[in-house]
Parts: C-alpha cells; structure tokens; sequence
C-alpha cells in the first residue's frame, strides 16, 4: 500500500491547516492509519491514529487541537490541525499503524510565532 501526505504550508501560530494523505487501497479495508511527525533533531512520533471502526487516539501534545478523520468513499485520512504552535513545525507523514511500512516524503508544515 502506497499513502502520500500532502497540504502541509507556512502558518502563523494560532493558526490551521489540514493535511490529506491519499491510500492506494481501500481505506475501508484497511485496520489503523496514523498520521506521525518529525521534528529536526528529534525522533519520528505518532500523532493521531484511528482505526477502521472510526475510534482515535491522540498524542497528548496534541490533543484537543487536532482531528484525525477519514473519508472510505475517497480512500483519504485527514488530520485537521488548529490552534498551531512554533512546537508543531515538523515534517508530517501518513503510514499504516502500528506497523509503518517505506515512509514517503512526507509534508512539511512550519508554524512561525
């Protein structure tokens, strides 16, 4: 299965985004995709997941500010970013949870204060 992220961009803090990541597969079919972030200097981490019955898990860092989602009609999962702050600047990537498969290039977003 192949997920490309995209959307990422220059942000204002306080400010939003919302990254897509399109899946060559049925995303219906599929069990967790998670949307995970890379800072310089600072080791990949989960950021949201949800699962095929729609439930989510959220790192606390950032929790109450982003929404995972996903659409099954377009084969797409969705991170809704708000309320963004200078510590969200990170390269983001969509993979399979909790086993990632190649990580792709990934979408940068960068929040300037």
């Amino acid at each position: 299965v192949q997920l490309q992220a995209s959307g990422g961009g220059l942000v204002q803090a306080g400010g939003s985004l919302r990254l897509s990541c399109a899946v060559s597969e049925s995303t219906a079919s599929m069990n967790a995709i998670g949307w995970y972030r890379q800072a310089p200097g600072k080791q990949r981490e989960l950021v949201a997941r949800i699962n095929s019955g729609g439930s989510t898990n959220y790192a606390n860092s950032v929790k109450g500010r982003f929404t995972i989602s996903r659409d099954n009609t377009k084969n797409t999962v969705y991170l809704q970013m708000n309320s963004l702050k200078p510590e969200d600047t990170a390269v983001y990537y969509c993979n399979t949870h909790p086993k990632p498969q190649g990580w792709g290039q990934g979408t940068q977003v960068t929040v300037s204060s």
